[in-house]
């Protein structure tokens, strides 16, 4: 009687623990590119499986989604995107999908950088290329071309500002804690202490940057993806191309940037991680303006890379700003 006890709440017990909230399967998630997949690791911990659709060194910019993504949206219980229009791809997938989970937009919150109007006029310059390119086809057939680089009137690189990191984490933090309300405490203990490292980070790269004299805060990037970084540490960036990799910089443009420097003796250009570097060495041999290390705008690099984690990245980013901008 005793054995056969023993055993029925042995049974008991291992029917409880297969059932508790710590023995469950990790929460599913799919993050739109690598810096949101990575906040969502470092938040998230071994309580969720994060897959991210737009993986190291990839340009979220011209990314067209396969039925591998919508298979993996379809399962996963958590979105997480940017917003602000930066993955103008997204809907398109979710419907191909089928996906009825929660979703989290990172930049809720974020005050958003409305695009000069140099930058507008080359988004518009932009639109107006794509159409002409594809106008013909459109007339006679329903196809879906919507490439997702359409920003409208403001900047989405919103990450670029550990400020702004610190809103997106915490957005990340409380969503996941409403999706899998039995982690919820974990969720925003990780990311008050994420939120943590960011501020202390933040400090550091002002002191740093404070070091430089204004006159010399002037970079050349070849993709307009840090005015966010220029707002927050007072730096200001021209870059040939407008916010999305899929603008194609003028032979104006170009000669303009290439005066510009030769007037403010810019003495340093940066190629991001996600761009065709040919841009920036045309313009380095003009002016002679040294071409520095790379910088990571919307994606991280592989693992044995400088930036693997956005943390990595903005440390990366800052110290090879700095460097150039104290030998110019």
């Amino acid at each position: 009687m005793v054995t056969r006890s023993l055993s029925l709440a042995l049974a008991l017990a291992a029917s409880t623990l297969a059932f508790s909230p710590a023995m469950a399967e990790p929460l599913k998630v799919v993050a739109s590119f690598s810096i949101l997949g990575d906040m969502v690791k470092q938040i998230g911990g071994d309580d969720v499986a994060v897959t991210t659709l737009v993986g190291p060194d990839g340009d979220a910019h011209v990314f067209e989604p396969t039925p591998k993504d919508a298979k993996a949206l379809g399962e996963a219980k958590v979105l997480v995107e940017n917003g602000l229009d930066f993955e103008g791809w997204m809907p398109r997938l979710v419907k191909a999908s089928g996906f009825s989970g929660e979703t989290i937009t990172a930049s809720t919150g974020v005050k958003p950088r409305d695009l000069t109007p140099e930058e507008l006029a080359m988004e518009e310059a932009e639109e107006a290329h794509d159409h002409k390119a594809e106008g013909h086809a459109e007339a006679d057939h329903d196809h879906d071309h919507d490439h997702g680089h359409d920003h409208g009137a403001v900047d989405p690189h919103a990450w670029q500002s550990l400020p702004n990191g610190e809103i997106y984490a915490r957005n990340i933090a409380d969503g996941l804690a409403k999706a899998d309300p039995a982690h919820a405490k974990e969720y925003r203990e990780r990311g008050d202490a994420y939120i943590a490292e960011m501020k202390a980070l933040d400090t550091k790269i002002r002191a740093e940057i404070d070091q430089v004299p204004e006159q010399q805060r002037l970079i050349v990037t070849s993709h307009d993806a840090f005015g966010y970084f220029g707002q927050a540490y007072g730096i200001r960036f021209i870059a040939p191309q407008g916010v999305s990799t899929e603008s194609e910089a003028s032979a104006r443009d170009v000669a303009e940037i290439i005066d510009q420097i030769r007037k403010q003796n810019i003495r340093a250009v940066f190629v991001e991680n996600i761009s065709d570097p040919r841009l920036i060495d045309q313009i380095s041999r003009e002016t002679d303006a040294k071409v520095g290390g790379a910088l990571f705008s919307d994606a991280l690099s592989p693992a044995g890379g400088p930036a693997p984690t956005y943390l990595d990245m903005f440390r990366n980013n800052a110290d090879e700003i700095v460097k150039a901008l104290k030998t110019s």
